[in-house]
């Protein structure tokens, strides 16, 4: 029996087998695309539409695609995302020509050749002190700009009924923010040699996080069926700090703030962590999380699909393992079509997998293999 794409969703993140593996694209920073590549792919299949930004943010790069190239690409899903406070936008749409974007936080991008944006800056880079951390302008996670369209763009979408809801509000919680704060490198020396300033950080940051996704379910809690939320945790082959240090400081942060978000939502918690992170999924489903992603099957023992879903196939619903390190960005359509023919025979069977590449889709990869990755599916992702 044919399903909606909601229905298929909601089958496989209950471990149930739907009618074909489902497909998440172009619901957040994670699952989408790089604006450049996004323009060649509506050229390739003939869409126009205008280019829009998550979080209409152009200095992130990462494409909000228009419906038109989301029902070609088959998405089964589709996001709603937070905004920053209108002060941010304007003060940014009114600066110098290149120069750096500074979001609410105070940390920010700058443009490192015409259109590359990178994180570089880090408003706390000299800070070691819980005083420093007291007296930093923390932004106002009540600004009304942030979620006031978020009823009416879910209630839309729980109206039509078609699409599974992600929720996907930008946070960089709280690691990552860390170290949009300090640098990674800082950040990373602070936690061995400040240990309680960077305990202190790491919980400071968290509850602005908590406050702002308290708004935001508030807003649409009730709707959505999978709540983002992330820190990236691995390395192509280890782990960015060690299981002992994730379970005495990360971990409870963690554990907290699910615990906050399940008190709210039925939603089910994607968490999204890049990299090697095979040693901490046990910590990943005692602490709660539903949905991994990304699955960064170029990345360690993550490689290991087989391992992977003989031991927590049960518990975990997988999202993504289409690698972005090599084969969507340099083999051939041939090539991503038995790649993804390979990760469905491994993670489909029991349901428990829907199909996304291994993040961002970057610039490298051509739109042909885009197409190849979804029509694959489509050959592929049926449940006999």
């Amino acid at each position: 029996m044919t399903m909606t794409p909601r229905e298929r969703v909601l089958a496989a993140i209950n471990h149930e087998e739907p009618d074909r593996v489902p497909i998440i694209m172009g619901t957040s920073n994670t699952t989408s695309i790089k604006m450049p590549v996004y323009q060649k792919l509506k050229n390739l299949i003939g869409v126009d539409a205008p280019d829009e930004y998550i979080y209409n943010w152009p200095e992130l790069g990462t494409a909000r695609p228009d419906e038109a190239t989301l029902l070609r690409l088959r998405s089964d899903a589709r996001g709603i995302l937070d905004r920053f406070p209108a002060a941010v936008y304007q003060r940014n749409k009114t600066r110098p020509p290149h120069s750096p974007f500074i979001d609410d936080w105070g940390s920010g991008q700058k443009e490192i050749e015409p259109g590359n944006w990178y994180p570089g800056i880090h408003p706390m880079a000299e800070a070691t002190t819980i005083e420093e951390i007291e007296k930093y302008p923390w932004p106002d996670m009540d600004d009304p700009t942030r979620v006031a369209h978020l009823r009416a763009e879910a209630q839309k979408l729980r109206d039509e009924n078609q699409y599974a809801i992600i929720g996907t509000p930008w946070l960089l919680f709280p690691l990552e923010r860390a170290f949009a704060m300090q640098g990674m490198d800082t950040f990373l020396a602070n936690m061995a040699l400040y240990p309680d300033f960077a305990e202190a950080l790491l919980k400071k940051i968290a509850s602005l996080c908590k406050h702002l996704m308290g708004n935001f379910l508030r807003e649409c809690g009730d709707l959505i069926d999978i709540i983002k939320i992330g820190d990236d945790l691995g390395t192509q082959e280890r782990l960015l700090i060690s299981p002992r240090m994730y379970r005495r400081i990360l971990k409870p942060i963690h554990a907290d703030y699910i615990a906050f978000i399940k008190e709210r939502t039925k939603a089910k918690v994607f968490f999204h962590t890049d990299g090697d992170v095979f040693d901490l999924i046990p910590d990943f489903i005692e602490i709660g999380v539903d949905i991994l992603n990304p699955i960064q099957t170029s990345a360690g023992k993550m490689a290991n699909l087989a391992e992977l879903k003989k031991l927590y196939g049960d518990k975990l619903t997988f999202c993504g393992a289409v690698d972005t390190h090599n084969i969507l960005p340099f083999g051939t359509p041939e090539k991503v079509r038995n790649e993804v023919k390979r990760v469905i025979e491994i993670l489909s069977p029991g349901g428990g997998y829907m199909v996304s590449s291994v993040h961002t889709i970057m610039h490298e990869v051509p739109p042909e293999n885009i197409l190849a990755m979804v029509d694959a599916v489509e050959e592929f992702g049926y449940y006999k």
